[in-house]
This record gives C-alpha cells, structure tokens and sequence, in this order.
C-alpha cells in the first residue's frame, strides 16, 4: 500500500504545479506605436507649448480594455499597458509634433519660465479603445491659443482605424489614431508660425502744463491829479 501510494502523491504534486503555472502566467505588456518620427533639425523653429493633455478617466490605468459590441467595457486577459497610458500618449504627440514642424521647440506642459510659445495646445482625449471585433477610435477635441490669448481654432476630431483582431494589433492601431491626430494638429498649427510679434502699447507720454509763475498784484502807481485851482500862498 505503501508503495502505491508514492507513485499518486507524486502525480498529484506534479498536476498541481501545472495548474499553477498556468494560472500564474504573466501578461504581455504594450506600449502605444509612435511609428518613426524624424529628428528635427530647426532648433528656433515653431514654439509650441503642449497641453495640458486630458485623457478620460476610464483610460487613467495600466488594464487595457477591450470594447465590447453593446457598448460595454472589459479587461483584456492576455495583456496590459507597461506603465502610464497617458505618459504614453504625450510622449507619443510631442515627438510626432515636434517631427512634423521641424521644431526643437515643442514642450509639453507646463513650459519652464522664460518660454514664450507662438501657440498653446490645448488637447482632450475622451475616447481611445478597441475591441476585438470592432475598429480602434478616438475621439478628441483641441484648442488653439495664439500668443495673444485668442482662440485660433476649435475643432473635434473623430477618427477609426481597422485592425486584424489581435491584442498587439488593436494597440498598433490605437497608435496610428494617435499618429493621424497628430498630422492633423501638425496642418492647424502652421499658419500660425508667422504671427506678428507682440507690441507693448505704450500710453502717449503727456507733457506736463508749463507752471505758472506767481506774480504777486501789482499796485497801481497813483497819478498826480491836475486841476484848474490855484494855490495861494500867504
């Protein structure tokens, strides 16, 4: 009895171990595809300040969601972001932007002190996702600020992207949204490189009144009177 009873011990710990290895196997983990943006040459190119980016709170995670056909949300069991989605994201716009201007001089906010941008971006992403059946899309909004304060432009985007099905795929595709928004960002911000530079408004310099000097009244002299009469002396 002894003897049989090794032999079970033994293929029993053997299953076991498998079972968890099995359940204990690490995900993949992805990072967003910033394709191959250039190096820019001009080192006094555009100057951009990026930001602040908002990306909705439902992307604020290192779980990479799938969409679901009804609209639903759901956690992808075979992968996962390495790391922060939206330092992803910036990274991937401010060297897409950067590339695109061939400008040294796109920042990411907020600016160090002393920069003076010739725009500010101002980005909101609500909606980055993909589902295995269904195309990658992204929905975002910005706002162009001129070195005046003025809004240059406001625009919404909405963009998809097919994909083969793939964890990894649905990622590349997510990144190549994230690509064309960039290139469209890229167009708006062009026309605004040539602005002309800022002008203190000076108030005109009012001359002062010349100061009157204080005469003291004059007192009039008094005038001998003459008459007719004359004076006798005795």
């Amino acid at each position: 009895m002894n003897v049989l009873r090794l032999p079970i011990i033994a293929l029993l710990t053997g299953v076991l171990g498998l079972a968890g290895c099995t359940t204990h196997q690490p995900a993949a983990l992805y990072q967003l595809d910033s394709g191959a943006p250039g190096q820019p040459a001009q080192s006094a190119g555009m100057a951009v300040v990026l930001g602040p980016i908002s990306v909705a709170d439902y992307l604020q995670r290192e779980t990479l969601l799938q969409r679901q056909p009804d609209g639903s949300l759901s956690a992808a069991t075979d992968g996962r972001w390495a790391g922060s989605l939206s330092s992803d994201i910036d990274q991937l716009l401010v060297r897409q932007l950067a590339w695109r201007l061939d400008s040294q001089r796109v920042v990411l906010s907020p600016a160090t002190a002393g920069f003076s941008p010739d725009v500010q971006v101002l980005l909101s992403i609500t909606r980055l996702d993909s589902g295995k059946n269904l195309p990658a899309v992204l929905d975002a909004q910005w706002r162009l600020i001129d070195r005046r304060g003025q809004v240059r432009d406001n625009r919404i985007v909405h963009l998809e992207q097919p994909h083969s099905g793939s964890t990894a795929d649905q990622v590349k595709a997510q990144g190549q949204l994230l690509q064309q928004l960039s290139e469209q960002l890229a167009v708006a911000l062009k026309p605004l490189a040539n602005q002309p530079p800022l002008v203190e408004m000076r108030k005109p310099e009012t001359k002062a009144a010349p100061k009157q000097s204080a005469e003291k009244p004059r007192i009039p002299m008094a005038a001998p009177i003459r008459t007719d009469m004359e004076v006798f002396r005795f």
